[in-house]
């Protein structure tokens, strides 16, 4: 798909790492917890996403984050039935 690697938690992706950074998918509740925000695109032609940078090696604000985004982002979409 994306040539690099998904995060998941209960079936939902909310996070890649591509080229050595970690993009977090946008959610209200993250971007009231983190502030003062840097939005980028994964990869080319992908949605801008929450650039992690400065919070890399601070694992309880990281950890924090990742329970907020997984709280308010929807289910996984339903696979399509094989005919």
């Amino acid at each position: 798909m994306f040539g690099e690697y998904g995060i998941f938690c209960d079936k939902n992706i909310f996070a890649l790492i591509c080229d050595n950074k970690l993009f977090i998918k946008p959610t209200n509740a993250g971007r009231d917890f983190i502030g003062s925000v840097v939005e980028a695109p994964p990869y080319t032609g992908a949605k801008l996403s929450f650039l992690i940078e400065d919070k890399l090696e601070d694992r309880e604000c990281l950890s924090q984050l990742v329970k907020i985004t997984v709280q308010e982002l929807p289910g996984p979409k339903p696979k399509k039935q094989k005919k």
